[in-house]
């Protein structure tokens, strides 16, 4: 809709001598395309809103690109030429194919991206995925917008969780995968029982933090065993990251301690009551009763923080950074930011989500209430499966692991992430409804009709005039502005309500005209428009990370 929006403003802008033009949509599609409110210049004009829009009204010529200008009350609304549209989205989708939808409005900037960075203590709960997949999905964003970007996994492998887990490993001969969780839950309530193991912890870190070479390599076989088994399962999902940075890199490079001398050098930074460095946050809103942030223990030993500022320096020198992080480290984060601030520095740009939400509360590793990705997975996968065997004799591997793959992606990012996702696993693995599968069978079922015949590149597509046909071109038409919108508020959703109201509408005009049985002319016109409807859902889907299939 781009050259049709750029007229408008055009003739606008002339008119009005306005710099800056924001163009509505009408809440109704009879009321036209685009709403021009002329209350902005009613002060300044001394006349209604109402008044403007006639005047304006009267100037206006229609042209191939917008047919009609009419006042409705304050609002001057534009309503576009239907034949002029439907050309438009059809042709610009068929030429760009793979990279229809994208502005390039990223050429010639880097992007880092940190995501995911959940504790080396597990393997992960669909809660924790809930990270992965909208980092994943936002580096994806950026890149078809032609941002060079890197991915970044913060390996937080020096905390106390992990000195926990060493605890708890302690005498077994082997560790897999597999036997990290119960470890964590067994030693977690060893610890709760007995506060005095709290000691053993502790001493744990000192060592560690001291280099001690046998405490070191224990640390770092438990780690290792977890970010390995972690990847896999990540790698299964398609998210891959190009940097592991481990924060013991930047405790024993030091890292840490230059942190803490140029943020010795802001005046800020003391030593408390409890003989630890903390850094005064006075005068930075953060509505705490103590604003502090305390940056290492009594002995010395450097908490997560200034870990965490360390890591951040170094990041925020190699350009803009966005970082995913949950909801609960809102004010941490602000903290973070109040850090960077007073070195002078700029702080990344955060997105927070809210939590997967089982029907019974939120999950936790700790206590062990959780439903683990891979367990999610296989389930998904065998009722993927199942459901195939329905339609056809082979079931393809392959074919399952989309469809279940896209499912679990698509019920986690349809949801906008400042709000909780209520976990259903019914609901994500349905075939109907707002669900990835539903959008999926539109593409295949597309497919399977372009496969039954030959495209006419060259088809009169002026021959559709039905409604129908009008709205679908509007909707392949918005794609562009969707994605560009959902990469300045860095916000998956957004693209996949778009898809599931464009699969929509094409099933709704699949069941209400013939396609291949219409009069030659106006199937090959339709063949065009629907070919244009797969592009934009492989293109919108590939964008959350899901997959497309031919047959379903």
């Amino acid at each position: 809709m781009d050259e049709f929006k750029e007229f408008i403003i055009k003739f606008l802008k002339k008119e009005t001598k306005l710099e800056n033009i924001e163009l509505e949509v009408p809440p109704n599609p009879e009321m036209g395309d685009f709403a021009f409110p002329c209350f902005q210049l009613s002060k300044e004009l001394k006349k209604s809103p109402a008044e403007i829009s006639k005047e304006l009204a009267q100037k206006f010529k229609p042209n191939e690109f917008v047919k009609e200008a009419k006042t409705i009350g304050p609002y001057l609304n534009f309503f576009i030429n239907k034949s002029s549209m439907i050309e438009s989205a059809v042709h610009n989708a068929l030429k760009q194919k793979s990279k229809y939808g994208s502005s390039s409005s990223g050429k010639g900037k880097k992007i880092l991206v940190e995501h995911t960075s959940i504790n080396p203590n597990a393997s992960p709960h669909v809660g924790r995925a809930r990270n992965a997949l909208i980092g994943d999905s936002i580096v994806r964003i950026l890149k078809f917008q032609d941002y060079k970007v890197e991915t970044h996994y913060f390996v937080n492998d020096v905390g106390k969780q992990i000195a926990m887990l060493v605890l708890g490993a302690e005498g077994k001969k082997s560790v897999t995968f597999d036997d990290l969780l119960n470890i964590y839950i067994e030693i977690n309530k060893k610890v709760e029982a007995n506060p005095e193991m709290e000691k053993q912890v502790l001493e744990l870190l000192s060592l560690l933090e001291k280099k001690d070479k046998t405490t070191k390599e224990k640390f770092e076989k438990i780690v290792g065993t977890c970010i390995e088994g972690q990847q896999k399962i990540f790698s299964e999902l398609d998210i891959h990251y190009d940097h592991f940075d481990y924060e013991s890199k930047y405790l024993f490079d030091k890292k840490t301690d230059e942190a803490l001398k140029k943020l010795e050098k802001t005046g800020k930074l003391f030593i408390d009551e409890f003989n630890r460095w903390v850094l005064d946050q006075k005068g930075y809103g953060l509505g705490m009763d103590t604003p502090v942030l305390v940056l290492t223990r009594n002995d010395g030993t450097s908490l997560y923080p200034l870990r965490d500022i360390a890591y951040n320096i170094e990041k925020m020198s190699k350009g803009e950074n966005i970082v995913v992080l949950g909801e609960d480290q809102k004010l941490y984060q602000e903290q973070i930011a109040a850090a960077m601030k007073e070195l002078e520095l700029k702080a990344p740009r955060v997105v927070h989500y809210s939590f997967v939400l089982l029907q019974d509360g939120k999950m936790s590793t700790r206590k062990g209430n959780v439903v683990l990705l891979e367990e999610f997975m296989r389930e998904a996968v065998s009722k993927a499966s199942d459901e195939l065997k329905k339609r056809h004799e082979n079931v393809d591997v392959k074919s399952a692991k989309a469809i279940a793959y896209g499912a679990l992606k698509f019920s986690i990012l349809r949801v906008s992430p400042e709000k909780n996702v209520i976990f259903d696993w019914q609901q994500a693995l349905s075939f109907e409804g707002e669900t990835a599968p539903y959008i999926q069978y539109a593409y295949a079922r597309i497919s399977s009709i372009l496969d039954k015949t030959k495209l006419n590149s060259k088809a009169d597509l002026s021959v559709l005039n039905e409604k129908e046909e009008a709205e679908i071109a509007k909707i392949i038409a918005g794609f562009p502005d969707v994605v560009m919108k959902a990469t300045n508020e860095l916000k998956p959703h957004l693209i996949a309500s778009y898809l599931y109201g464009l699969a929509q509408k094409f099933n709704e005009y699949y069941h209400l005209h013939q396609i291949l049985k219409a009069e030659d002319k106006i199937k090959d016109a339709r063949l065009l428009l629907i070919s244009a409807v797969a592009h934009t859902i492989k293109n919108g889907l590939m964008l959350l990370g899901i997959g497309v299939l031919e047959k379903m």
